[in-house]
């Protein structure tokens, strides 16, 4: 009976999350034809303006049928007993728990994203390329395509397997040393990154001598913050949108610029936006992020640790065996409102902090150049300047450029 309930309830958190998604996006999607606001005029002419509209369009369309595909497709799988397929495929393989969970989750990893690789090269090679975005080659998609699974599975891997191990080994318990292996690799990932990861991916060079780098070097100096490494990233490989992050602590700090972002703004604009950066880390927002992600990963795995034994969660979605791993996928499913809640706060947090950051700017630096920068990024970007507050609450993690210029603008 417990089980049948649970089926439902995770049944009903699928679509009810996918329906509020769903209007969230129709109540955005309503506002594209809306008027420039008048503090932003001078953005788009008309063409661009209406080009922009196509973009964003374009985009929404996608998006009601790729997270439709999604949803018809978990669906069919809880109904129809594709878990319990995968799940005794795996055991005909192997009587090993841990090797059984690899297999399990492998296979259900490689099947969505082979049915995702479509979905991912329609909106690359027809949507981006339309709108002139897309950069990247067809050997260069694919080739991504390889290295990121070939990570996911040697990490993903790994880590599950570590898991399930300590779960084996401690029970219960598990939860403590797992937390511990995770917050050990994010503080490691945070630190080396750009160093291990980006490389695969993206070939990164020290920003050159010249006029740029003696205005950085001397803003840097000027707020007393140690900066030996400032890399160039040959974004423009892949797409003609411009980015900007900061990575690492202490002598493994670093600002990466992308080779659009020079190219598109000017050198005192390009100074706003590394002020910016500098911003997030004099106000310990980096160090904040990775703290409250390792605290909600141990909550996480806390509660999970409560639940994991109770062989109903593995039942309800389809399983003739319960096990760790399909209490994991049952497990996701019903915690998934709370991580809900979660993101909804860090996504409030974050649009704080980039208020916080864009005010250290304004105030060690100069908020005009910031406000040019930010117009034509979202120029350039052909960004939606009149989005739904709602669509805002939900899925920002930066304020609205009008929001932000107002800002800058007190």
């Amino acid at each position: 009976m417990f089980m049948s309930i649970l089926f439902y309830v995770i049944l009903g958190i699928i679509i009810l999350q996918f329906l509020i998604d769903a209007i969230v996006d129709y109540l955005n999607a309503k506002k594209f034809k809306e008027a420039i606001p008048q503090e932003l005029d001078g953005i788009f002419n008309k063409e661009e303006y209406i080009k922009s509209q196509r973009y964003k369009t374009a985009n929404y369309r996608f998006g009601i049928f790729s997270g439709s595909f999604s949803v018809l497709l978990t669906l069919s799988f809880l109904l129809f007993g594709g878990f319990a397929w995968v799940d005794n495929l795996a055991r005909s393989i192997t009587n090993n728990p841990i090797l059984i969970a690899t297999i399990f989750f492998g296979i259900i990893m490689i099947g969505n994203s082979i049915l995702n690789v479509p979905l991912s090269y329609y909106s690359t090679f027809v949507i981006e390329e339309k709108f002139g975005f897309n950069k990247t080659t067809k050997k260069l998609f694919f080739i991504d395509l390889i290295k990121s699974w070939f990570l996911t599975a040697i990490i993903g891997g790994a880590l599950l397997a570590l898991v399930i191990w300590f779960y084996n080994w401690a029970g219960t318990n598990f939860w403590v040393y797992a937390w511990a292996v995770i917050a050990t690799i994010s503080i490691f990932m945070n630190m080396f990154y750009s160093k291990l990861i980006v490389p695969l991916f993206n070939k990164q060079t020290p920003l050159e001598n010249g006029s740029l780098k003696t205005k950085i070097e001397a803003y840097a100096k000027k707020v007393g913050f140690e900066l030996q490494n400032i890399f160039i990233i040959d974004g423009s490989k892949r797409s003609t949108k411009a980015n900007a992050y900061f990575s690492g602590f202490g002598k493994q700090k670093r600002i990466t610029l992308y080779d659009t972002l020079v190219k598109d703004l000017d050198e005192e604009e390009i100074i706003a936006v590394l002020a910016h950066e500098v911003g997030h880390y004099k106000r310990k927002h980096i160090l904040f992020n990775l703290t409250a992600s390792i605290l909600l990963t141990g909550l996480t795995l806390y509660i999970l640790s409560i639940f994991i034994n109770t062989p109903s969660i593995s039942l309800a979605i389809g399983v003739t065996v319960p096990s760790f791993h399909a209490a994991l996928i049952g497990f996701g499913i019903l915690y998934s409102p709370i991580s809900e809640i979660t993101s909804l706060i860090m996504n409030y947090l974050s649009r704080k902090f980039e208020y916080q950051a864009d005010d250290y700017a304004k105030k060690t630096y100069a908020s005009s150049p910031l406000i040019t920068s930010l117009k034509k990024l979202s120029k350039t970007s052909l960004s939606n300047l009149t989005p739904h507050p709602a669509y805002v609450f939900m899925n920002y993690s930066h304020p609205t450029l009008i929001d932000r210029i107002n800002n800058l603008k007190k």
